[in-house]
């Protein structure tokens, strides 16, 4: 059984999504152990503890320093028994030492088809506004591994969304969501807990 920690910063669609697949059994052998917030507000932690799963505040901002943050950071992952860290909507820059204590064992969704729209200052409703703004035709989303740049690590799954006429942010980013976030964040935590994706000299393997 893969124990999953789930980072998240904001409304939690993409924790829902995989806390509805391990319901539905389209996720297999995984337990959600936790979900960790940096925002004590986020609507993700209502939705983990309607869940029954444990939901913990946790930002540096709280912290003295980023060694203390660090250090409780990795504490909590190791009390929850973390196998796998799924970043799902979490704007927190994760320290160093964590990415490496975890090396191919942290995967992040990001809504766009890396390497574009991707990396500094590209999160959220700006990857859309930036695809729109430069009139691209299609774009979609992406669940990489994580290492120490921003969204650099190898990636695991894409999936290609049209971009429609008329399309706002709003509407393209739910369109993003539904037709791709959705479906690629569930079915990599489903591969990983099932050993078949590996990461194999920097390049992701993927077995059926």
């Amino acid at each position: 059984m893969l124990n999953v920690t789930v980072f998240v910063s904001g409304g939690g669609t993409n924790l829902q999504a995989v806390i509805d697949a391990v319901a539905a059994g389209t996720v297999t052998n995984v337990r959600i152990a936790g979900v960790i917030s940096n925002k004590k507000d986020a609507y993700a932690l209502e939705r983990a503890k309607k869940a029954g799963i444990k939901g913990i505040y946790l930002s540096p901002r709280e912290f003295d320093s980023k060694e203390a943050f660090c250090g409780r950071l990795l504490e909590t992952l190791e009390q929850l028994q973390t196998d796998l860290i799924v970043l799902a909507g979490c704007l927190m820059i994760i320290p160093g030492e964590v990415v490496d204590r975890y090396r191919n064992r942290i995967i992040n969704i990001h809504p766009s088809l890396i390497p574009s729209f991707c990396g500094a200052g590209f999160y959220g409703l700006k990857v859309h506004e930036e695809a729109l703004r430069r009139g691209v035709k299609v774009t979609g989303a992406t669940v990489h591994f994580v290492d120490e740049g921003t969204d650099t690590g190898p990636i695991i799954f894409q999936k290609a969304v049209e971009v429609c006429q008329g399309d706002t942010p709003e509407s393209l980013q739910r369109r993003v969501m539904e037709q791709a976030e959705w479906i690629l964040l569930p079915k990599a935590i489903d591969g990983i807990a099932n050993g078949k994706i590996q990461v194999i000299d920097g390049i992701v393997r993927v077995t059926e």
